[in-house]
């Protein structure tokens, strides 16, 4: 789909030089930018399941004890 943006022009050149120092176009750049803001609610969830898993959530009360963390099987 194709889609009209009103930029300023100075804001446009720099983009496109920072686009060249990153190898590509400024669509890509613009394109990659709207498929990581589409995918924030899937980030977030992402994050909500890593803090539980590293502590920061709800463990409903358990715990590892000094031998369990320390255990080789």
């Amino acid at each position: 789909m194709n889609i009209t943006l009103s930029v300023d022009e100075k804001i446009v050149i720099e983009a496109r030089k920072v686009a060249v120092l990153m190898g590509k176009s400024l669509n890509q750049i613009i394109r990659e930018d709207l498929e990581r803001l589409t995918h924030k609610n899937s980030r977030n969830s992402a994050l909500e399941e890593l803090k539980g898993l590293t502590g920061q959530g709800d463990s409903r009360g358990w715990k590892f004890g000094r031998d369990e963390l320390h255990e080789r099987t």
